[in-house]
């Protein structure tokens, strides 16, 4: 049988010249083969160049005898023959080399030329015999099934080894899989407790809103009044009527105080503490300039009740259809008068009822606004985004900015560039290049545009210089002239416009065009919720009425009529 062991470096150049060799017998036997014809070669020459009856001459027909042997052999071997048949060939090239051997011992002197020795020539005959029986006769007669066996147990003893050596590499894998849902089960707990950290930062954080939130829940309020020498002025005063803070000196105009006012409501919620030593009777002077007393400086704030303060009312809330068939409701004091309604109608009881109840959960709460003549408001709409308006004291808006904002910060930081740049910002016409508009003064970063958009209204918008829309009219006009009308409005008033931060709702106090005060009850998108239905002699009386609408309306019942 040939050997199933791989070919060795001697059947490299048998590889890279031939092909590539099934097993090392397939590359000895071609050797063996290229030997013998070397052999052979090297015989004829040994004869050529002797004299006959030599020594040397025995030489020469010996190698040539080999010659055949060996080509035989190599020829033999190269077979896939059984292991018998192997060693059978093997057999037979021994005992024809014993018989060239027994030649070149009897030559000259014991060989005859004529007949030779007959038995050197049987037993080299013999061992060609047998070389010839290996590779014909028994591969024929052989039982490969016996034959086989031992390759085949060989064959599964390393078959055993090699899922020995599996089992082995498998267990292995176990292990590193074991230790890899350790590890995971390790990494899961580690994320389940960042995920605990993660939870606690974010309460922390929400507390931290909730606790920045309430410090802007002031119970104070800034004060815009006209000093001794004419001069603009601020200060800050309680709701107890103390003040607590004063500018400290007058401004060139209201704009500039409104400025200083800004700038304190921007910096001094984070601003440090340092000690200066003041003398006690510089420091009491100081205090006690506050300037002059403003109209409404003696008008009370009214004081919020809590969620579980129990509120007595002096009033009722009516729910009533009128004679156009509208659902309508008033607050009436127990003394009968009528001291708020609903401005509206209402196509269904349902709708009035919803009105009714967005009132007891705003009124309460709602600052004052005053307007005078107009006013930003800073508000956060439905989607949680901070924005502003200018609001003139009849209630038109006459600006919005057109955009929300992630802060009030933010939102105060652009009505501050509308406040700034409104005034002096120039006129143009995209549309119309016949129109002539305005030149700018110079020191604003901004321009007004008027435009007619794609349903044929006019708009305007104020553009900074930048590109971006800081400013627009938020609805259409009939006409470019009412369009301009409504820029040159926002222009006049903007500048001095002061800045009011309104919560969910807030109440305005503001002077109609018959030159009497009335309030309303305004949400925080620009709806007005409820008004004081009529009109009053001064400004005080007004406030009066919106301290008992917040007095009364939270506590009061509802009835039918």
């Amino acid at each position: 049988m040939a050997s199933d062991d791989q070919p060795n470096q001697g059947g490299g150049l048998y590889e890279r010249r031939i092909g590539a060799p099934k097993t090392t017998d397939e590359v000895n036997g071609y050797w063996l083969f290229g030997f013998g014809v070397l052999l052979g070669l090297a015989g004829v020459v040994v004869f050529l160049l002797t004299d006959s009856a030599t020594a040397a001459r025995g030489i020469g027909y010996a190698l040539a005898a080999l010659a055949p042997v060996f080509v035989m052999l190599g020829a033999v071997i190269r077979f896939p023959l059984r292991r018998g048949g192997t060693a059978l060939g093997y057999l037979g090239t021994a005992v024809s080399v014993l018989g060239v051997v027994w030649f070149v011992s009897i030559f000259p002197d014991g060989w005859f030329t004529v007949s030779g020795d007959p038995a050197v020539i049987t037993l080299y005959g013999v061992g060609l015999l047998l070389i010839g029986l290996a590779g014909t006769v028994v591969p024929l007669l052989s039982d490969p099934v016996y034959e086989d066996y031992d390759r085949m147990r060989g064959e599964a003893a390393a078959a055993t080894e090699a899922a020995e050596e599996m089992s082995g590499e498998l267990e292995a894998t176990r292990e590193e899989l074991a230790s890899a849902e350790s590890e995971l089960d390790a990494t899961r707990e580690e994320l389940a407790s960042t995920e605990s950290e993660l939870e606690a930062a974010r309460e922390d954080l929400t507390a931290a809103e909730a606790a920045a939130a309430s410090l802007r829940e002031s119970k104070a309020r800034f004060e815009l009044f006209d000093d001794a020498s004419g001069r603009p002025r601020w200060r800050l005063r309680h709701r107890n009527g103390n003040v607590i803070a004063t500018s400290g000196q007058g401004y060139s105009s209201r704009g500039k105080a409104q400025q200083g006012l800004h700038s304190v409501r921007r910096n001094a919620l984070g601003a440090g503490l340092l000690r200066i030593e003041t003398p006690v009777e510089a420091a009491a002077a100081i205090a006690a300039d506050d300037g002059p007393e403003p109209e409404d400086a003696a008008e009370p704030d009214v004081a919020v009740p809590s969620d579980d303060e129990e509120v007595a009312s002096n009033a009722t809330f009516e729910l009533f259809e009128d004679a156009g068939g509208d659902w309508r409701w008033r607050l009436v004091h127990d003394n009968g008068n009528i001291i708020s309604d609903s401005g509206e109608g209402y196509a269904s009881k349902s709708n009035a009822e919803r009105a009714l109840g967005r009132i007891r959960d705003h009124v309460a709460a709602a600052d004052y606004l005053r307007i005078d003549p107009a006013a930003f408001e800073v508000f956060r709409d439905a989607a949680g985004e901070y924005r502003w308006r200018l609001v003139h004291e009849n209630g038109n808006v006459l600006a919005d900015s057109g955009e929300g904002y992630a802060s009030r910060a933010k939102a105060e930081q652009g009505l501050d560039s509308v406040r700034s740049n409104a005034g002096g910002a120039g006129l143009e016409f995209p549309d119309d290049e016949d129109a002539e508009g305005r030149a700018g003064d110079g020191e604003s970063k901004a321009t007004f545009e008027v435009y007619e958009d794609r349903g044929g209204s006019w708009r305007w918008r104020l553009v900074h210089d930048n590109g971006n829309i800081i400013a627009d009219g938020g609805e259409g006009y009939a006409s470019k002239s009412n369009a301009t009308d409504a820029v040159e409005r926002v222009s006049e008033y903007a500048p001095d416009a002061s800045a009011l931060a309104a919560g969910s709702a807030a109440f305005e106090i503001y002077e109609d065009a018959s030159e009497e005060w009335r309030w309303r009850l305004r949400h925080r998108n620009g709806n007005v919720l409820a008004d004081s239905g009529e009109g009053y002699a001064s400004r005080s009386n007004a406030v009066e009425a919106v301290t008992r609408v917040k007095a009364n309306a939270p506590g009061a019942e509802t009835v039918e009529k």
